[in-house]
């Protein structure tokens, strides 16, 4: 599809009047009034110039316009962009119409839907419109897509699969009668799809990249926890919202209960409103508590004096339940003690740019810790595979429940919880596994963003290393 522009130029009308008494020569008068009239002429066409440069390649003239700074800038300028790799060629291909994405949830559920719609463009010849991001959801975070990633590497880093815009032209807009077909996808796509379309590009692209700002600042946050030796990102989803959505009270006042029952009942697109919760928690369906948290980390016989990054937003209950938790592991630490006020000020009211910075952090840990399998917890797990089997541990609620309430009620000691609890995770480490896949049942298999195993394998030509690299132990 060709893509037509117009640039028009408005027209000047400049009006001189001579002052009383003044007398000016009439030649000066008409030198003056041309070089006006070109000043404008000539202003008028760079900007038109610069527009459509901009429009059509973004960094074209940027080379040009450096050339004010000096020439140390321009030699600095220089030696960046040899240092660039190069950019893959364009894929040539007739594009069938404009797929735009409206991407909903959390910052991590948006991100996973933002790869399938990639992969969407991909197979049917569509050209991608940068997504919108959700602004209407519980956490009310106004960030567009370019405040948290980085618009160029996204456009840039895909062009030899798909051409990715901005914004829809304005020809294609409602205002010019053009009425776009909105429907939702399908949730659970065939084997087929994950197998030949994402598989290759996940593979080969890292599509996704945060803006300079989250990427520098999660860096620093990475700095400061690495100089104080190990660390544990403990993804704590004992968050209002999760609360609220799962109906997992456990653990809560009969006030905090009824608060988190009116949030659910608030919130019409939550569809499941009647849950008991204790049945929930013993189906394995609820996050941990603080309190339970505790007592898997003393289990798995982590040292208490190791640093603990506490991964995610306000916990529900605050300090006072932290209390258990920071009395065993006292060196418990957020980004919010961690860095300047100046430094998360531009961050703050922006939940999905926070966490943000806390995927960045959970990323590169020491070992990793959800306490909850949502999607934060799947994204991380994935990436932390693909950059070598890194520590993740895998909680199988569901068995912890059991065991903690055993040991509570005081069936088990101890040292039987302890050995049990260890037992049941020894091979729950984030060890090289191959990723389960149900033929005709794809909500069934193992999650591909969690266990990207065929980024990593072909066929059998790694499984020497899997059982090389399937070790138990933890970190001390």
């Amino acid at each position: 599809m060709r893509i037509e522009m117009e640039v028009r130029s408005e027209s000047v009308q400049l009006r001189c009047d001579k002052l009383p008494g003044q007398v000016i020569p009439k030649t000066r008068l008409q030198v003056w009034f041309i070089r006006v009239c070109s000043s404008i002429v000539i202003w008028t066409c760079l900007v038109q110039i610069v527009t459509v440069g901009e429009l059509w390649h973004p960094h074209l003239l940027s080379g040009l316009l450096n050339h004010t700074d000096g020439s140390s800038k321009i030699f600095k300028e220089k030696k960046a962009v040899h240092s660039m790799p190069p950019l893959p060629p364009a894929r040539n291909y007739t594009s069938n119409g404009f797929l735009k994405v409206s991407c909903n949830g959390g910052l991590n559920q948006m991100r996973a839907a933002i790869c399938d719609m990639v992969t969407v463009a991909r197979m049917l010849n569509l050209t991608l419109v940068v997504p919108e991001l959700d602004k209407t959801s519980f956490w009310a975070d106004p960030s567009d897509f370019e405040d948290i990633f980085d618009v160029r590497h996204f456009i840039d880093s895909l062009r030899d699969e798909i051409k990715i815009i901005k914004r829809l032209p304005k020809k294609f807009t409602k205002k010019y009668g053009y009425q776009p077909l909105e429907m939702p996808p399908v949730s659970w796509s065939s084997e087929k799809y994950y197998w030949e379309q994402i598989l290759p590009l996940f593979g080969k692209h890292k599509a996704l990249r945060f803006t300079p700002q989250i990427e520098a600042l999660g860096k620093k946050l990475v700095h400061i926890l690495k100089e104080r030796g190990p660390f544990i990102a403990l993804h704590l989803r004992y968050e209002m919202d999760m609360l609220a959505f799962s109906g997992c009270t456990h653990g809560c006042t009969e006030q905090e209960a009824e608060e988190l029952k009116q949030l659910r009942y608030a919130f019409p697109w939550w569809r499941e409103k009647d849950i008991v919760s204790e049945e929930r928690r013993m189906q394995g369906m609820c996050p941990l508590t603080p309190e339970e948290t505790d007592l898997v980390l003393h289990a798995l016989d982590f040292d208490k004096d190791i640093q603990i990054y506490i991964a995610s937003g306000e916990i529900y209950g605050s300090e006072r339940r932290l209390a258990a938790l920071r009395a065993s592991f006292p060196r418990i630490v957020k980004k919010e003690k961690l860095l300047d006020p100046d430094d998360l000020r531009q961050f703050q009211n922006h939940s999905s740019q926070m966490a943000a910075l806390d995927f960045i952090v959970s990323v590169a840990s020491s070992v990793f810790i959800p306490t909850y399998d949502g999607n934060m917890a799947k994204l991380v797990e994935g990436h932390r595979r693909y950059l070598g089997f890194r520590k993740t541990v895998q909680l199988d609620r569901r068995k912890l429940v059991e065991l903690i309430d055993l040991h509570l009620n005081g069936t088990l000691s101890w040292e039987e919880f302890s050995v049990s609890l260890r037992s049941t995770h020894a091979k729950r480490m984030g060890q090289p596994t191959r990723r389960r896949v149900e033929v005709d049942k794809p909500k069934e298999e193992d999650y591909f963003y969690a266990n990207p195993y065929e980024c990593f394998c072909d066929g059998t030509s790694c499984d020497d290393s899997f059982i090389a690299g399937n070790r138990t132990e933890v970190l001390q």
